[in-house]
């Protein structure tokens, strides 16, 4: 497969690759062959009620080469199995499982709210908007000051204008009905939602994958679950060899 730029460096080490659930059998597979095969590893802990849950999966290759997958919406709810195509089989049927996921993407000046139900996820309520947020002014003094003033308020405006959204089609449902809640778009955007009241029980159910995007139109919205759905590989390899492609 040729030598090639390691992309999405892993801290620690290693580099991210991301894979979908209709691919990642396969993937983990090739990576098993590629490595002179490979042995399954899946710490657990116990979670709520005494519960013993998975959180991660590691395939691990006879020349050292590992594959720690991160699913998502964590934890798994089953003891993965020790084969790796097995394990693989586990992890692709859990991303791909029929839930109903809120989905909130914000940026200064444009939001996208929506609902996704069913396997594979489909949109069923979205809204989506933008509000003026103008850029850095270049006067300096007196000038400078009322135009971050007024820069702060549109800022405000546009994320309260998120903030409806949100509330508004995640309350068609309600956070009982909502399996999780995925955020992305820009984290500082973001956080300025944190300490919404009307959104308290949705944030509660947050993911811990936050998914940088561009502006947050129904385009992006649309092709989210792309994102939301794929398991996270943190890829560590002996250096005499070539990164598996992701």
């Amino acid at each position: 497969m040729g030598h090639c730029v390691v992309k999405n460096p892993a801290a620690g080490g290693g580099r991210w690759v991301e894979v979908p659930p209709e691919r990642l059998v396969t993937w983990a597979v090739t990576f098993a062959e590629r490595h002179g095969g490979a042995a399954t590893e899946r710490p657990v802990t116990t979670g709520e009620s005494g519960v013993v849950v998975t959180f991660t999966v590691t395939f691990t290759g006879a020349d050292g080469a590992t594959a720690e997958c991160h699913p998502p919406f964590p934890p798994l709810p089953a003891p993965v199995p020790g084969a790796v195509r097995a394990a693989a089989e586990a992890l692709a049927a859990h991303a791909a499982a029929d839930r109903t996921v809120g989905v909130l993407l914000v940026r200064l000046g444009g939001y996208a709210a929506g609902v996704f139900s069913g396997s594979p996820p489909r949109l069923v309520s979205s809204k989506t908007g933008s509000r003026p947020v103008h850029g850095r002014s270049a006067a300096g003094g007196w000038s400078q000051h009322r135009f971050a003033r007024r820069r702060e308020n549109q800022a405000a405006t546009a994320l309260r204008a998120a903030a409806d959204a949100a509330a508004e089609v995640f309350g068609r449902y309600g956070p009982d009905r909502l399996d999780a809640v995925v955020l992305g778009g820009d984290k500082r955007s973001a956080a300025g939602l944190a300490d919404n009241a009307r959104l308290e029980k949705y944030l509660a159910k947050a993911t811990g994958r936050f998914l940088t995007v561009p502006d947050p139109r129904l385009a992006v919205l649309r092709d989210i679950p792309r994102a939301f759905l794929a398991t996270r590989v943190r890829l560590t390899e002996p250096e005499s060899i070539s990164p598996v492609t992701g």
